[in-house]
């Protein structure tokens, strides 16, 4: 990344730090705060190369999420998404802090299920899915793989057309030995409608898609 994208997204974070210290004062509305919560995973997690500046731009997206959920802790949109942040930070902080925020992801997720189950057009579902695939089990964690499927086959069930949950499913079957299969959901992620509002999350997990369909088919060589 050029050093004028690199101090982008970092003034970028420090506005998100500075809503998240005044509590929402009000000037924004809540859909500009989602967009801008979105916004900033997406630029976090495709568009920081380097491993310092990424961790810097997850460290304040944690707080902004947190404190967007704070602030509309009855909007089934602000916990979910405070919820997928924290499980993407799982995986950015050392193994020792790992499970500290996966299981707060969990908890979040599970809250935001049990306010809508369908929200994020299966989004919820998706990232329980990912949570108890990649999360490890037995006496370390809660990971599940037979609870992973059937969260990833709930939030199929609720948009089949989703390019989250078929990447995810996609993944999943692949990580399961499963190339075949896995091919059917991540050529559909590919092929899933454009979500325009996004692009940068868009062409970011359309890449991702394109990297395990290859990997899938090499499998399958």
């Amino acid at each position: 990344m050029n050093m004028h994208g690199i101090v982008t997204i970092r003034f970028a974070l420090l506005g998100s730090t500075l809503i998240a210290a005044s509590a929402f004062a009000g000037d924004d509305s809540f859909d500009q705060e989602l967009s801008s919560i979105q916004r900033e995973w997406a630029a976090a997690n495709y568009s920081s190369t380097d491993k310092g500046d990424r961790r810097e731009a997850f460290d304040a997206l944690v707080e902004h999420s947190a404190a967007f959920a704070e602030h509309y802790p009855n909007e089934v949109e602000a916990i979910a998404w405070d919820g997928i942040v924290l499980s993407t930070y799982s995986g950015e902080v050392s193994a020792f802090g790992a499970m500290k925020y996966a299981k707060a992801a969990r908890e979040r997720l599970h809250q935001a299920e049990a306010m809508n189950e369908s929200a994020l057009s299966g989004g919820v579902y998706a990232s329980l899915g990912v949570l108890y695939s990649k999360v490890p089990g037995g006496f370390v964690g809660f990971g599940d793989d037979a609870l992973a499927e059937k969260y990833f086959k709930k939030a199929l069930a609720i948009d089949a057309t989703n390019i989250d949950s078929n990447y995810f499913y996609g993944e999943y079957l692949l990580d399961q030995g499963k190339p075949g299969d896995a091919l059917v959901y991540l050529n559909r992620a590919v092929e899933a409608p454009p979500v325009s509002a996004r692009p940068v999350f868009d062409a970011g997990r359309r890449a991702e898609a394109r990297a395990l369909i290859d990997a899938a088919k090499r499998k399958l060589d």
